[in-house]
C-alpha cells in the first residue's frame, strides 16, 4: 500500500493524458479538432468538420 494517495493516482493521471490525446480526431482537409461524429445512410459512422464542412469514414 502506497504512503500517500498521490502514488496511488499518479499512473492513472498519466493513463488518462494518454488516452485522451489518442482519441483526438483532426479533420484532414483543415487540421480543426472541431469534428462530430454521426450516423450515415446505411449505418456507418462518418465524421464531419464542424470549420470547413469536410465529410469522411
Amino acid at each position: 500500500m502506497p504512503g500517500s494517495i498521490r502514488g496511488e493516482v499518479g499512473d492513472l493521471f498519466a493513463t488518462a493524458v494518454r488516452r485522451k490525446k489518442s482519441t483526438l480526431l483532426n479533420c484532414p482537409s483543415c487540421g480543426s479538432l472541431q469534428v462530430a461524429q454521426v450516423l450515415g445512410d446505411n449505418g456507418g459512422i462518418s465524421y464531419v468538420c464542424t470549420t470547413c464542412g469536410h465529410s469522411w469514414s
